[in-house]
């Protein structure tokens, strides 16, 4: 199967890419999903191996800053279950679990963040769900022509 393509939104007040890059192994777990788009997206296409643009978002200047690799895929975030977390889901058990997670690894960190702003004036991005009106899902497919963009924009060349 073919490497898919994503873009993972986080504000970076609340998890940015050096938190990702501090991380022991500089790997973590992507919880906290309570979107049901989005959790079908991680549960049936998401696999190992597949590549994704970090994006800090609610920032001034919102921007894709590096990228991170899928490294397990589809399982229950443990943070449905725990009554103290912000993500407790009551009516969500062990033994039929709501929610899931992904785990990630740490890549790369752009040399240049690519600007939304960057991204809203090139026509060959106008599809990408980020540039979609009402489109606030928190993880996103992207399609592999936008990734090399964005890869090449991110290091510079461009």
């Amino acid at each position: 199967m073919a490497r898919r393509y994503w873009l993972f939104k986080s504000e970076p007040s609340a998890y940015s890419l050096d938190d990702l890059r501090n991380e022991p192994g500089q790997r973590a777990c992507w919880d906290g999903v309570r979107n049901y788009q989005a959790r079908n997206l991680m549960r049936d296409e998401m696999k190992v191996g597949d590549r994704l643009l970090f994006y800090h978002s609610a920032i001034k200047v919102p921007a894709a800053v590096g990228t991170a690799e899928i490294v397990r895929e589809a399982y229950p975030d443990h943070t449905q279950f725990d009554p103290r977390s912000p993500y407790y889901d009551a009516r969500s058990s062990p033994d039929q679990p709501r929610w899931l997670m992904v785990d990630i690894r740490f890549l790369t960190a752009f040399a240049e963040p690519v600007s939304l702003p960057q991204i809203r004036r090139l026509p060959e991005l106008s599809s990408m769900l980020l540039l979609k009106k009402g489109c606030r899902l928190s993880l996103q497919p992207v399609e592999p022509e936008a990734w090399k963009i964005i890869l090449d924009l991110g290091r510079g060349k461009k």
